[in-house]
């Protein structure tokens, strides 16, 4: 299994798919650092455009620590999603 850094670096060159993948896997364990893998699972979620899954993601890592940076993630997320008005684009 890879470290979340060798992880993180996946998803910023674009194979978030492999990435998401092992990220589940990660996720499955009893592993310490069980609330980053949600947090970069939701990182890659939201670099598909999965905004959903993104923001489950998120909120699974802010429910396991409240001090985790899913929480502004979460915030910038909600923001975007908020600011999108589609009667805008009916004009």
């Amino acid at each position: 299994m890879k470290s979340l850094d060798s992880l993180k670096a996946m998803i910023q060159q674009g194979e978030v798919e492999q990435a998401i993948r092992q990220l589940d896997a990660m996720i499955e364990t009893d592993s310490p650092d069980k609330d980053a893998a949600y947090y970069l699972r939701g990182n890659a979620y939201r670099k598909q455009g999965n905004w959903q899954q993104a923001l489950n993601n998120y909120q699974s890592a802010i429910d396991l620590n409240p001090d985790t940076p899913a929480v502004e993630a979460r915030r910038m997320v909600m923001d975007i999603l908020e600011f999108f008005h589609k009667d805008m684009y009916n004009q």
